[in-house]
């Protein structure tokens, strides 16, 4: 039975799996709103060449293990991966979705703003992408050399990026050529944890500075239920031994820019991080 209660801390049973656990009705009511602040994605000078697009890396677990045994049901959250892909596509850019199996890209449907139109819309639009991605490591073979498409990579945030991507072969590859090809790369919230997948002895990120959720903020959020239990690992920690100086300990919806590393720090981040990620494209374009 559904608990309709909003002030209702305890995590709600996913019956597709044992054990696992959606967001309790109260921590919904505090992070999650029917409508998106998605505006401000007007581009009069939207890029028309046809050519260029981003790579958007999705997670494909869902089942996000705690330290007591419970999982969280997890995946990309909606707001963090449509309203930076909607501002790139206003200023004229593709779009390539990929997972690391090939497998369809897992949301966080319980976050989507069920009442706006225009998010509902654009994500229709992208849902036959979303359930059957290509292979990333297909996209390395066939699209990744010198005369790449890609203008670069957008990582969306969700718990489900700490899953897969943080110790995958085939995005340490990718993030190996976005470096050395300065290609951009837009991460948001816990996307930023699949930057690891470069490997702890890498001197590619030392320095750069980013935004991203913070640990003390995880660590805080099974308190009011939204994950049933407390995460394994600290992926700020894990960063910033990577060489990343995180610049926010707190969520504001703020984004920073460190050369082409475009970054936001949370869900409220993404309407700005869309913003920053389409004028930095647009400049770019432009200047080629």
């Amino acid at each position: 039975m559904v608990n309709s209660d909003p002030n209702d801390r305890r995590p709600t049973p996913d019956p597709a799996e044992h054990d696992a656990f959606f967001p309790s009705p109260y921590s919904l009511s505090q992070f999650t709103a029917p409508v998106s602040d998605l505006s401000g994605a007007e581009y009069p000078d939207a890029y028309k060449g046809g050519r260029w697009k981003f790579l958007v890396i999705g997670a494909d677990e869902r089942y996000l293990r705690m330290d007591n045994g419970t999982m969280f049901s997890t995946g990309n959250h909606p707001v963090e991966t449509l309203l930076p892909m909607y501002h790139l596509e206003k200023a004229g850019f593709g779009f390539d979705i990929a997972t690391v199996s090939g497998n369809p890209m897992k949301f966080e449907f319980w976050a989507m703003p069920r009442e706006d139109k225009e998010v509902l819309g654009f994500f229709d639009r992208y849902a036959e992408q979303i359930k059957a991605p290509l292979k990333l490591a297909d996209v390395i073979t066939k699209a990744l050399g010198d005369d790449s498409d890609y203008l670069g990579v957008f990582i969306p945030g969700g718990h489900g990026a700490l899953m897969g991507l943080p110790k995958s072969p085939e995005v340490k590859t990718v993030l190996e050529w976005v470096a050395a090809k300065d290609k951009f790369l837009i991460s948001l919230c816990h996307g930023p944890a699949a930057f690891l997948a470069v490997g702890k002895d890498s001197p590619i990120y030392r320095g750069r500075k980013i935004m991203a959720f913070p640990d003390a903020l995880d660590a805080q959020t099974p308190d009011i239920g939204y994950m049933p239990g407390h995460l394994t690992w600290k992926f700020g920690e894990e960063l910033q031994a990577l060489g990343f100086e995180l610049l926010n300990d707190g969520i504001s919806g703020a984004v920073h820019k460190d050369g082409k590393i475009l970054t936001g720090d949370s869900p409220l981040a993404g309407n700005a991080l869309g913003q920053l990620a389409a004028a930095q494209a647009l400049a770019e374009v432009m200047a080629k």
